[in-house]
């Protein structure tokens, strides 16, 4: 039995130190990628456009050039060869998790099981398990209450794997491992077992419910201690510098699916001594065989937005941000299945068209014309009139189009029209956008409460997400309206994005004119509060509605299961977006680097 030890001013372990495949296809080099466009704008700019006096955004340009996306050379990885040697080794790991559920009921094969489903959905190919996971769960969950007892890594793994999978099971678990002092007790007497087990304590506290204290707890602990042993990072592996490192920064809500697994294919690569197991070794290369064929179906729809962005003249509107390659990453990011590409599609499109209306309605037009743009769409012209200055005839056109074209093709799976659903959403977005333009024109800042009732709405959450759920799954109007409009998932969805993006675009708002957000908003209740002051009371609101929005994504609704995920994964994408900076405005960094890996550049073999 090993107690860590830790301090803010110390620290110390309280243990002894730890003594046939198919040829690669030729690389072929990419063009190079078109060179950032900075327009020629600073924030609080004006310009004159027909005696109207616009202001604009000091935003950069397109870094995704349609010529440079339609010279993309097409992967080879989508050819019959790569499928069959994919599908011969999901036979070789299904037959291992066989292996290892037919052995006894110890704890340490508990374990090993686990450590099946956790390595498997890390490196993103837990959909060609499912059968597999769910009997490999049923059994972890039959032993649990022997099981969770034995050690906290056991513990702390089942809790967020289990937890994950919607088994009803309580972070209680974790009291028997805390001290009196906050710390958790491990059993072992590894350096390296040691740090692993409060790394998956670590994992499995952000999976955080309401009123879980021991999960506040366990989360406390693991964070300041895996960045202390960041610090003894000569201690360590690469491989187990690299998995903190990734885990610390990204987290759970600030992670996606693709990003884990092409993260974790690095992570895994660089463990020698795991690579030395055969098992393992297969499962890696299946997870980048796997990565590489589905990176080969988002070339074709890379190509595709690119066009549909071109062909609707969206390109002219040269004072609005140009984000639709990195909102096909969204997409992607989810899910890789052949099956949801219009899925990957409507994401990507409605995340642009919700992103270029913003941008009209928070600067760019005059009241007048944001008035008459609300009406026309409310009416549901066929065409915009003519008294519509030109960019809001573009722009009214890809918004028409666009909504007809997917609430038609949504019939498909639906069995029903659901283009009245596409439409209130909309006619809702626009209110509330239209009702903060108001509140800027006239330098009115309405209560904190007040602003966010509306501000959840004008994030645009539901107007993103609505019809690409449409095009996965048939649902019932009350499943929909589960997960939809007027939902608690839907009502959390909204108000967590509009938290996190005012906290991180409030300054930059602020330039451009905007006067209300919810910092302005909590000053003005109090006056006597700083800046920080209202960060710290807004991210504590953020923190306390993350707990609600999960367990309202993990409880058994009859929703199915996989609108429920690509949901909540959309509210993980807007966490990515906005992680350290407001990713929607600048993505010359960190998303430029995920839209490579997710999208451009094949794994490795």
């Amino acid at each position: 039995m090993a107690l860590i030890s830790l301090s803010s001013s110390a620290f110390t372990f309280c243990l002894k130190s730890k003594p046939t495949h198919l040829s690669k296809p030729s690389p072929k080099s990419f063009p190079t990628l078109a060179r950032k466009c900075m327009r020629n704008t600073m924030a609080m700019a004006t310009t004159s456009v027909e005696s109207v006096t616009r202001r604009t955004g000091n935003h950069h340009g397109n870094l995704w050039d349609d010529d440079f996306i339609q010279s993309l050379p097409k992967l080879p990885y989508d050819a019959p060869e790569y499928r069959e040697r994919a599908d011969r080794l999901v036979g070789e790991v299904k037959n291992m998790f066989n292996a290892v559920r037919a052995a006894d009921s110890s704890s340490q094969n508990i374990l090993r099981l686990l450590e099946m489903v956790d390595k498997v959905e890390r490196l993103g190919i837990g959909r060609h398990f499912e059968t597999e996971i769910a009997e490999a769960l049923d059994y972890v969950y039959r032993f649990w209450n022997d099981i969770s007892s034995k050690d906290l890594n056991t513990a702390a793994l089942g809790l967020r794997i289990l937890r994950l999978h919607r088994y009803p099971v309580s972070s209680d678990v974790l009291e028997q491992f805390k001290e009196k002092d906050g710390h958790f007790l491990c059993c072992t007497t590894q350096l390296e077992e040691e740090i692993k087990s409060i790394l998956n304590l670590f994992r499995a506290s952000l999976i955080a419910f309401p009123n879980e204290k021991i999960m506040d707890e366990a989360k406390a602990f693991s964070t300041m201690y895996l960045k202390q042993v960041f610090q003894k990072s000569h201690i360590l592996g690469t491989h187990l510098l690299k998995e903190i490192t990734f885990n610390l920064e990204y987290g759970w809500r600030t992670n996606l699916p693709r990003l884990e697994a092409r993260n974790y294919m690095d992570i895994y690569g660089e463990n020698s001594s795991w690579l030395m197991d055969m098992d393992n070794k297969n499962i890696l290369y299946l997870a980048k065989l796997d990565f590489n064929i589905l990176q080969s179906l988002y070339r074709p729809e890379l190509q595709m937005i690119s066009r549909w962005w071109k062909d609707s003249s969206l390109y002219k509107l040269d004072f609005s941000r140009h984000r639709h390659i990195e909102y096909l990453f969204q997409g992607c990011a989810i899910t890789g299945e052949p099956k949801h590409s219009g899925f990957r599609i409507d994401i990507a499109k409605y995340s642009t068209l919700a992103t270029i209306i913003d941008d009209i309605y928070d600067t760019y037009g005059s009241i007048e014309e944001l008035k008459h743009f609300t009406e026309v769409f409310k009416r549901w012209d066929s065409s915009p009139p003519d008294y519509l200055p030109e960019y809001m005839k573009i722009a009214y056109s890809a918004l028409y189009d666009g909504i007809n074209k997917s609430a038609q093709e949504a019939v498909q799976i639906q069995g029903r029209d659901t283009l009245h659903n596409a439409r209130n959403a909309w006619d809702d977005y626009l209110d509330a956008v239209m009702q903060e333009a108001k509140w800027n024109s006239i330098g009115h800042m309405p209560n904190l409460k007040e602003f966010l009732e509306n501000g959840r709405v004008s994030s645009g959450t539901r107007v993103i997400t609505l019809q690409a759920l449409l095009r996965l799954e048939a649902l019932q109007e009350s499943e929909l309206q589960k997960i939809d409009h007027p939902s608690k998932f839907n009502y959390l969805f909204g108000l967590t994005l509009r938290l996190r993006g005012d906290t991180r675009t409030f300054k930059a708002e602020a330039n451009r004119g905007e006067v209300t957000s919810s910092i302005a908003c909590y000053l003005k209740e109090h006056p006597e509060s700083t800046e920080k002051d209202a960060l710290k009371y807004l991210q504590f609101m953020l923190d306390e509605n993350l707990k609600e929005l999960n367990l309202e994504y993990l409880k058994n609704d009859g929703v199915p299961i996989c609108i429920k995920d690509f949901a909540y994964d959309m509210s993980r994408c807007f966490e990515v977006f906005y992680k350290e900076r407001d990713g929607f405005s600048i993505s010359t960094k960190d998303m430029k680097n995920h839209v490579e890996r997710i999208l451009i550049e094949p794994v490795e073999m």
